[in-house]
């Protein structure tokens, strides 16, 4: 499986059947450039603000998940779970668990409070966890950190953090590194991994 990263939350993750892009963004609205003539199977959208539901932005025919529920898309299983998108803001967030070339990820789109242990308990066994950690719309690094403890994932991909471009006023990626000791770590422009690869000590895995 190879994973990429095209800003804000957004992630093209290639498995051995499908491909699968996380909440496309609007290139106005944001100011990050998306970009252009990607194709995929599948694109899941967490909640319906314009810098996580640009479906458009994907060429083809994809099939489009937008809400809670259970799917299976060209052997790619998919779970939606409902949880609140915080921070007073209305909209529900959906949480996915994708099961694609035998590894289990988790995004967790805008989520913006602490999870329930009930919701917890979903996520367990999960391999790869995408995560946000800018806060002002989602939960912050220190908060990210305590849920990771939580969840016990593999590999962790933070995402929906502030760069150069950006819009809005996040919190950069170091603040979270910093959180969680882990200042050193540079960028990569794509993570490949398999179930066999794993590694054996929590990663984490900041993606260009």
């Amino acid at each position: 499986m190879d994973i990429t990263s095209f800003g804000q939350s957004s992630f093209k993750i290639k498995g051995k059947t499908a491909t699968l892009v996380t909440d496309p963004y609007d290139s106005v609205f944001t100011g990050l450039k998306f970009p252009k003539h990607i194709d995929a199977d599948i694109v899941t959208v967490s909640h319906s603000h314009e810098d996580h539901n640009a479906t458009a932005q994907i060429e083809g025919n994809p099939f489009v998940v937008s809400g809670p529920g259970e799917y299976e898309i060209k052997g790619v299983g998919i779970v939606g779970i409902p949880s609140d998108h915080g921070n007073g803001i209305k909209e529900v967030n959906t949480i996915y668990r994708i099961e694609m070339d035998d590894l289990s990820i988790v995004h967790l789109g805008d989520v913006g409070r602490m999870l329930t242990a009930e919701e917890v308990d979903e996520l367990d066994g999960v391999d790869i966890l995408m995560i946000p950690v800018g806060g002002t719309y989602t939960i912050d690094a220190s908060q990210a950190v305590k849920l990771i403890s939580e969840i016990e994932p593999s590999i962790i991909i933070p995402m929906h953090y502030g760069r150069p471009g950006l819009k809005f006023d996040l919190l950069p990626v170091s603040a979270f590194l910093k959180e969680m000791g882990q200042e050193a770590i540079t960028a990569q422009p794509k993570l490949s991994v398999t179930k066999a690869k794993l590694p054996e000590q929590k990663q984490i895995i900041v993606l260009e």
